[in-house]
């Protein structure tokens, strides 16, 4: 592992995503020029098909999100000429005031190589820069085994909210460690 933002992936599979041995995997502040692409991969996600396709229909993650929060990305480094190129693996957003994990999400290819760990690890660091002592997750059902698995603790239960959340939800809470 290099410099701080660089991630060793899973253990398992380390430097391969997808099957396929790839480059590096790091996570770095989004830009401007991220936003459809973070778009895609939420709309893309098959966490949000069926019952929960509502949630992420017609949503857009755009520069100005981008701009106005922390949001960061994990992209895979591609070898190629001239410098290569880069694809996004996954994302997340803290929200500081009040503390909160906004959105987090990995792209399904991705999914089980540890980069969602890894974004935790990394968005729990940005949080005790920021003086956060817990940040809030309102969680997609699906998902809520991971946040536990990651440390995350419940605190309860946000009720459902239609038309376009039709089901209660996990509210889980991570404790930000010195």
């Amino acid at each position: 592992m290099r410099e701080v933002g660089e991630v060793a992936v899973g253990a398992r599979r380390a430097g391969v995503v997808g099957g396929v041995r790839r480059g590096n995997v790091v996570i770095r502040r989004a830009e401007e020029r991220d936003a459809g692409r973070l778009t895609r991969l939420v709309r893309r996600s098959r966490a949000y098909e069926g019952r929960y396709s509502s949630m992420v229909e017609g949503y857009r993650v755009g520069p100005d999100y981008i701009l106005a929060h922390r949001v960061f990305v994990a992209v895979e480094e591609l070898p190629g000429e001239e410098g290569g190129g880069e694809r996004v693996v996954g994302f997340y957003s803290l929200m500081v005031a009040p503390a909160e994990l906004d959105l987090m999400f990995v792209s399904d290819q991705a999914q089980g190589y540890g980069i969602g760990r890894r974004l935790v690890e990394h968005m729990l660091g940005e949080a005790r820069s920021a003086g956060i002592g817990k940040v809030r997750v309102v969680s997609h059902p699906p998902a809520e085994g991971f946040y536990r698995s990651v440390g995350a603790r419940l605190a309860g239960t946000v009720p459902a909210d239609p038309p376009a959340v039709r089901w209660d939800r996990p509210e889980l809470e991570f404790v930000v460690v010195d």
